[in-house]
């Protein structure tokens, strides 16, 4: 197997790797945890779930971080914003 591996080479003695075959910026699209449940409205009173959205320093979570959709993350934002100016969630920390 060695010697195999030894006849390809790329010309400067470097052995060729096989390219895996995939599409970049394809995955299996999983849905968001609010699309999971089927919530319509995100409640700016429901402090358990939108404290999973932010860091510990009470910034929120991107998308990607969050797994959230981009409709999802827009009633997101919208409910931790209401959130915060009544006093539910702070602005920092």
């Amino acid at each position: 197997m060695l010697d195999n591996i030894e006849d390809r080479t790329d010309g400067t003695g470097h052995p060729l790797r096989e390219r895996k075959l995939t599409i970049t910026g394809t995955r299996e699209q999983t849905a968001c945890r609010f699309c999971r449940r089927g919530i319509k409205y995100i409640d700016y009173k429901d402090i358990e779930t939108l404290q999973k959205l932010l860091t510990n320093r009470g910034k929120i979570y991107s998308r990607k971080r969050s797994g959230n959709c981009a409709k999802c993350q827009r009633k997101a934002k919208k409910a931790i914003k209401r959130a915060r100016h009544m006093a539910l969630l702070p602005f920092t920390t």
